[in-house]
């Protein structure tokens, strides 16, 4: 429901809910909130900030009900939603039905569920009442990341802003925080390249089992062994992956060989955008190879559930597979 106190705030609904486990975009949803409420009066002696897991429904409802001092809007926050006890939900419910107009109340949860009470009672009042916060999928943070760079006043190539990505992961804060470190190291007007950004920026990010897996598909010695060091996966489930790869570029390899390469994707029962590198990949292995790598792979995995020194078990069969001739 809208606020009517004046010209200047009837764009604000009496509630929002800024939902979304992308802290990046909850903190600059409730930053443009606070900035839009502090214009019309001191927000210092209109805002209140509740936590879920210790606020009550009553001493939220009470804040909210509260006038403001000097000014046409209080703000009152409430982080954590999704950990509030279900009176006090029930409580914000029955108030969000009849809602301060004097007051914008901004519900702030990671992941508050779309079938809960709060979340529905929030919606109803208006289409721009729930803020989605949703995390980009890995391969949408590139084209985020250029634009955020143009506001560093830097500008960044895909190249650079995917091996940024790999360097510090998905995490969208700590994305910003780099942006602005290399911000006040580059020069001139040139793009950063992933070069530049090797050179500023620290790998933080833990590697994912499916980039040691591509980097064998790739048969890249050197980008196995980085990833392999940068993850925590047991070395069982990264073979049983491993030799999952393998065999889908066995298939893809014979299904070449007969003129089906297309069928790949039906074959696998895989999306196409999984297989589109398969055909390429598959070249790099003979017939031979793959066969032999299937079998030290087996006893390889005996090795793993037998020997309490898996993990060099597991690199010798990866060093092996890739480098054999």
């Amino acid at each position: 429901m809208p606020i009517k106190q004046s010209q200047a705030t009837e764009s604000l609904l009496s509630a929002y809910l800024i939902v979304g486990e992308d802290e990046l975009k909850r903190r600059r949803a409730i930053e443009r909130l606070r900035k839009r409420i502090a214009a019309y009066g001191d927000l210092d002696f209109n805002h209140d900030v509740f936590n879920g897991d210790r606020a009550t429904g009553t001493d939220i409802a009470a804040s909210c009900n509260t006038l403001p001092f000097a000014s046409d809007l209080r703000l009152v926050e409430v982080n954590d939603a999704e950990k509030l006890k279900k009176a006090d939900v029930d409580i914000l419910v029955s108030y969000l039905s009849a809602p301060s107009p004097t007051t914008v109340l901004a519900i702030i949860s990671p992941k508050l569920a779309k079938n809960t009470r709060l979340y529905k009672a929030v919606a109803e009042l208006g289409s721009k009442a729930v803020i989605d916060c949703t995390p980009l999928k890995r391969y949408e943070l590139g084209k985020m990341l250029r634009s955020m760079a143009v506001g560093y006043g830097f500008t960044l190539t895909d190249s650079a802003a995917s091996k940024l990505v790999e360097l510090v992961g998905e995490d969208t804060i700590r994305l910003d925080q780099e942006l602005c470190k290399i911000s006040l190291a580059v020069q001139g007007q040139d793009p950063v390249t992933p070069r530049d950004v090797e050179s500023l920026v620290a790998r933080t990010a833990e590697a994912k089992p499916w980039e040691l897996v591509n980097a064998l598909s790739e048969r890249n010695l050197s980008k196995c062994l980085t990833f392999l060091h940068l993850m925590s996966e047991s070395p069982i489930r990264l073979i049983s992956l491993c030799v999952s790869r393998l065999r889908e570029l066995a298939c893809a390899k014979a299904l070449e060989q007969r003129g089906q390469g297309n069928l790949l994707a039906q074959t696998l029962g895989l999306p196409a955008w999984r297989v589109k590198n398969h055909a390429q990949w598959a070249r790099n292995y003979s017939e031979q190879e793959l066969r032999r790598a299937f079998i030290e792979a087996r006893d390889c995995e005996r090795t793993l559930k037998s020997s309490s020194n898996s993990q060099h078990a597991f690199e010798d069969w990866l060093i092996t597979t890739v480098v054999r001739n």
